[in-house]
């Protein structure tokens, strides 16, 4: 099992990073090398606990498929989500944000996850976990572009 904990200061209020905590622009910042497509199945217009979101996309032009289930949703303050692909890979992803000095936001990830199998796990250590650190890294990075308006 893999646990990343990453965070990153945004020099924007709060309110101006949590817009990029919706349905709607998540795409924008999360997952955009897969082209990244979030659908509420409940067709709620906003992420709320309980709601399954079906994230899809194409990567290196193969269909990705994840369904994930919102355990807890705080207005500008928190998104925690438990996933599971098409592959068995299980997880979760937390989001959580707090207010830092001279008025900005800090961000707090957590990616949580499990290969399955004896090879999955194996190649995880030897690959994947640092793979998903780079990508993790850089879904914050384009969210602290976007929130600062750069």
């Amino acid at each position: 099992m893999a646990r990343l904990e990453l965070s990153v200061e945004i020099a924007a209020p709060p309110d101006r990073v949590w817009v990029f905590f919706v349905p709607q622009r998540m795409p924008l910042w999360y997952g955009s090398e897969m082209d990244v497509r979030l659908e509420l199945l409940d067709e709620a217009q906003d992420f709320a606990a309980g709601q399954k979101v079906k994230i899809s996309g194409t990567l290196v032009r193969s269909g990705v498929g994840i369904t994930a289930v919102i355990t807890r949703h705080e207005w500008m303050r928190l998104l925690e989500w438990q996933f599971k692909d098409e592959f068995g890979v299980r997880g979760l992803q937390c989001w959580k944000m707090e207010s830092a000095p001279g008025g900005g936001t800090r961000v707090h990830m957590l990616d949580d996850y499990e290969m399955p199998g004896r090879l999955g796990r194996i190649s995880d250590a030897l690959l994947m976990r640092w793979s998903v650190a780079r990508r993790d890294h850089a879904w914050l990075a384009r969210l602290k572009r976007l929130a600062e308006g750069a």
